[in-house]
């Protein structure tokens, strides 16, 4: 499997709901170019399950952290449009996900999940009686995340097994790294940031750097 690392993102208009209940085409390449601005873009395995809630809600709750860096928040999934908005008007108390106001895609023909390769598929065979591809899993999307930068270039992804919930603030600093690195021209060391020192990406700044630290 390929990474998407250092490669434009794929240009694919996918279908994407929004608390109004709008299905609406997104092309996440485009939002990021056209608005000049970085995106996340988190996927997760199924609506109205169990950690799933847990991660849209705290993305909801860091998105003006995320506004402040210039930075779009959406999620996607495999599920239809319609279940989406079902899921955004259950209160969270029922385990819903009423109050997220990013826009969710609704990658339900499974095209952009296939293109990135993050669908969780074991094994793949050929039935020939019936002449259909059978197969093994259940066919929805690990927790990737992906780090996209205004050129639609993508500067991180990872990928989480289902049980696993992710750590919105690594992707803040993540994001804080890679935007020191456009504007100082520096690379950021392990364990960096916002505020710390950088390192000049030589020789020289590596050995400066470790000798003071």
């Amino acid at each position: 499997m390929a990474t998407a690392v250092g490669k434009k993102f794929p240009d694919l208009n996918v279908d994407a709901m929004n608390e109004m209940g709008d299905t609406f085409k997104v092309n996440v390449l485009e939002e990021a170019v056209n608005n000049k601005k970085k995106v996340l873009l988190f996927w997760y395995p199924k609506d109205f399950t169990f950690v799933c809630p847990t991660e849209l809600h705290a993305f909801q709750a860091a998105l003006g952290e995320f506004e402040k860096r210039n930075t779009i928040v959406m999620g996607a999934s495999c599920d239809t449009p319609e279940v989406h908005f079902a899921w955004l008007s259950t209160s969270k108390d029922n385990g819903g996900i009423e109050g997220v106001t990013y826009p969710i895609l609704a990658d339900s023909n499974r095209n952009l999940s296939s293109i990135l390769g993050i669908l969780d598929i074991t094994n793949e065979t050929f039935d020939e009686a019936t002449q259909t591809v059978q197969v093994e899993g259940d066919n929805v999307t690990y927790r990737a995340t992906y780090l996209i930068d205004e050129e639609g270039t993508v500067f991180h992804e990872g990928i989480n097994h289902m049980p696993v919930g992710r750590n919105v603030n690594e992707f803040l600093r993540l994001i804080d790294a890679y935007a020191h690195v456009q504007s100082h021209g520096e690379v950021c060391p392990a364990n960096w940031e916002e505020g710390k020192d950088a390192m000049s990406p030589d020789a020289k700044g590596t050995a400066a750097y470790l000798a003071s630290h």
